[in-house]
């Protein structure tokens, strides 16, 4: 099975993977003289403001990411970057927080929004959706994005895929690429397709979009993100992250509640970073006029699906797999280009995938296995004052020195910024030298207040 000239190629889904899926497939196309049509469909418009044109997500990309488009030929524009972070300020129970700067400047990471953003206070957008710039980079390359809702998917006689919109005839496909992520109920219509594919296993987590002005989005959390390690059950990682008028907050963990959201919320290390009268409330404005704009309960995806393809069908992106609790545009990325790369090179049944693509899938499964053990790590952390002591102690005397010596300050980074794999984490963690330090810093601690 393979592609030819004027092959039809469907991609349902617009986000990240999706898109870049399209892009990938007219660029490499192009290079290699093979004349593809491709079919992207995206119900939503990210232009808009709110949760229609949301694709429910923190925004946080790395400026490793960011490079790697560039050298596809994607060049994020400033207008699509809302804020270059150079720092992050980590903070936990019972003791100070401590700045940690960026150990190398190609791990900085940058912040954007996925759709057209929450609703700007007086009707002015001050930014371009990420996702909506790399659907028009797709459909400058040749793309035909077709804006309607897919409503149906099949199999034909002859083991072709065809896609159904509303009440037209179904268009017939060489190739089906799902890129409709976890969140949405499109999900379906692929497990309807008689291939073994199950979904992957999905756990829930919570946003919101919180405004506070430039001046206080300033004032408060700076160009740093903010990363809490805080004592509440079943929170694995918080993050509050600025971008010019709003800030960001993220909750992850083991299926985030209203209760655990307000509590951490509520918390004095959460109401540090946020002016002292913002009282706030889930769903609720707040008494000094800065509203919170919006909110969701997105799904997570926590480990690789089953059988993510079929003969003349892959699917990409969260849908198929995602790197736990982040980078999951650095997933949609090499989830999309390997689909591509596999179909345009070697074929498309489903041993071609199997043999080509699905290891890729496979690999960031594994490291996610890894990525467990590290937050499982960090519960102790977040739980037992002597070992935060430790950690902060090693990080303040890591302040003067060299990137490349400052070991807790180059795992923390990594561990919550996605600039590295979870396996390259835990290497450098198990090195002599960071466990000495460790241990020594840990010992200081426990005779000296953190």
């Amino acid at each position: 099975m393979k592609l030819a000239d004027q092959s039809r190629v469907a991609v349902v889904g617009g986000g990240p993977a999706g898109s870049l899926a399209a892009y990938f497939l007219m660029e490499i196309s192009g290079r290699v003289g093979l004349k593809l049509q491709v079919d992207l469909y995206e119900p939503r418009d990210f232009s808009r403001f709110g949760p229609s044109g949301c694709n429910m997500c923190a925004g946080v990309v790395s400026e490793s990411l960011v490079q790697t488009l560039a050298a596809e030929g994607i060049n994020l524009p400033p207008l699509v970057v809302q804020r270059g972070i150079d720092s992050y300020v980590l903070h936990t129970s019972d003791l100070p927080p401590v700045a940690i700067a960026t150990p190398v400047d190609e791990l900085r990471i940058a912040t954007v929004y996925r759709g057209g953003g929450p609703r700007a206070p007086e009707g002015e957008q001050k930014w371009i959706s990420f996702d909506g710039y790399l659907l028009e980079m797709a459909q400058e390359r040749g793309a035909r994005i077709i804006q309607k809702r897919v409503s149906e998917l099949g199999i034909d006689a002859e083991g072709y895929p065809w896609v159904s919109v509303g009440k037209e005839p179904p268009e017939r496909y060489e190739l089906l690429i799902g890129a409709v992520g976890v969140n949405t109920g499109a999900v379906k219509l692929f497990e309807n397709l008689g291939f073994d594919f199950y979904p992957p296993p999905v756990t829930r987590g919570f946003l919101s979009e919180i405004h506070l002005g430039v001046e206080a989005v300033q004032k408060y959390l700076g160009n740093s993100m903010h990363i809490f390690l805080l004592d509440i059950p079943g929170l694995k990682f918080a993050a509050v992250i600025p971008k010019v008028e709003y800030a960001t907050v993220c909750l992850l963990g083991e299926d985030i509640d209203k209760e655990m959201a307000e509590r951490f919320m509520n918390d004095p290390e959460t109401k540090s970073c946020f002016p002292p009268d913002l009282d706030w409330r889930i769903g609720e404005k707040n008494r000094c006029g800065m509203g919170q704009a919006c909110q969701c309960g997105p799904k997570l995806n926590v480990g690789p699906a089953i059988h993510p393809y079929g003969d003349r069908v892959v699917l990409v992106g969260d849908v198929a797999v995602s790197r736990l609790y982040k980078d999951g545009i650095g997933a949609a990325y090499i989830t999309a280009k390997a689909s591509v790369v596999t179909a345009l090179f070697f074929g498309v049944s489903a041993n071609d995938f199997r043999r080509r693509y699905f290891p890729v899938v496979r690999g960031i499964g594994q490291d996610n296995r890894i990525g467990q053990l590290i937050f499982g790590i960090t519960i102790w952390y977040q739980k037992l004052l002597f070992l935060r002591r430790g950690m902060v102690h090693m990080v303040r005397g890591e302040a003067g020195m060299e990137g490349a010596r400052r070991d807790m300050s180059r795992v923390l980074w990594d561990t919550f910024t996605g600039s590295a794999t979870y396996r390259e984490i835990l290497m450098r963690a198990l090195h002599g030298r960071f466990l000495v330090r460790l241990l020594f810093s840990t010992l200081v601690s426990m005779f000296r207040r953190g």
